[in-house]
């Protein structure tokens, strides 16, 4: 008899117990599912958008000129895009709902990356090659600033279109002296292609004068405003699978290559290694955590975009970034 009331307390403890609703919150990727992408993968399987109140998918892109738009239009209520590419965006299409409520990388990862072999190792070996450029990489529209900043003549350097596909590729076999994109993404993907490590030359713009900000957690901000709290959640659990990624990068590779078998995965853990030690885990984020960006260096990585780019309307910083969803909570603490 004990045991059946027993039983039976807990059959109806379990139907009382409440059921927490799930928000389907779709997640819009601006490249392929690569070692940075991982910390998100890990987020999900390790039940932090789960513990939310979120279901969470993600998708993956082609650029950020993919993901914004997808955003933009509320077909995403959220993304992952660089925000240099956003104010672009939001100076040509005014009052789209969208904009950016997390920095990811503190410091972009665009960069020209070149081989030592085919004579490039500084800024000024650029000069009188041959550049491999896809004419929607975000790298290449921050080209200008690199070549200000470092004092070369961007008249001396001949410019070839390339695809993404192709990109690496035409680097690995000559055709090119140098490509841009993104540091990690292009050294990783010439490894594969059988490229030396020590024939890669990487010249992140960054170290170069280029003041820029990165790739940003986006949101469609009409989502936002009638779900401020699914906003705060996302980003809670964003924060926690970077931080396990940077404690155990190797576990988060593991959630990726369950999406992305054909992947190598020491090659995308190398790959996520270098996009934490270089974007990711900054002085700036060691010292005020990760999501939210200095004022004034804002003000100058627009100043910076205007050389580039002519606005046009007048560029307002609060149109690109919005701090408010950040969660107050200690759980951007990285380490």
């Amino acid at each position: 008899m004990t045991f059946h009331k027993t039983v039976l307390a807990a059959a109806a403890s379990l139907i009382a117990a409440p059921v927490i609703a799930q928000t389907d919150v779709p997640f819009a990727l601006d490249w392929k599912f690569e070692g940075p992408a991982a910390p998100y993968f890990h987020a999900l399987d390790a039940g932090y958008f789960e513990a939310e109140g979120l279901n969470v998918t993600i998708a993956e892109g082609r650029g950020s000129l993919d993901a914004i738009p997808k955003v933009a239009t509320g077909a995403f209520p959220v993304g992952f895009a660089d925000i240099n590419s956003l104010m672009r965006f939001l100076d040509q299409n005014p009052g789209a709902p969208v904009t950016a409520v997390m920095m990811v990388y503190d410091k972009p990862p665009f960069a020209v990356v070149g081989r030592k072999s085919l004579g490039v190792s500084a800024p000024a070996d650029l000069m009188d090659k041959v550049l491999g450029a896809p004419p929607p990489d975000g790298a290449w529209a921050q080209f200008p600033i690199f070549a200000a900043e470092t004092g070369i003549d961007a008249d001396k350097i001949t410019v070839e279109p390339v695809g993404f596909p192709t990109r690496e590729p035409m680097l690995a076999e000559g055709n090119v002296a140098a490509i841009t994109g993104f540091s990690f993404s292009s050294t990783l993907n010439l490894k594969r292609l059988g490229v030396p490590a020590d024939d890669i030359s990487v010249l992140l713009m960054a170290d170069y004068g280029v003041d820029l900000y990165g790739n940003a957690i986006i949101v469609n901000t009409e989502f936002a405003a009638e779900n401020p709290e699914i906003v705060t959640g996302f980003l809670r659990a964003v924060a926690k699978g970077w931080k396990d990624a940077i404690a155990t990068p190797g576990a988060a590779v593991d959630a990726l290559i369950k999406r992305n078998p054909a992947a190598d995965p020491a090659l995308e853990t190398e790959r996520l290694q270098m996009a934490i030690d270089a974007n990711v885990l900054t002085d700036f984020v060691k010292a005020n955590g990760m999501g939210t960006v200095d004022a004034d260096r804002m003000t100058s990585a627009i100043e910076q975009t205007k050389q580039v780019y002519e606005f046009q309307a007048a560029p307002d910083a609060s149109l690109y970034f919005d701090a408010s969803f950040l969660p107050a909570d200690g759980s951007l603490a990285l380490q």
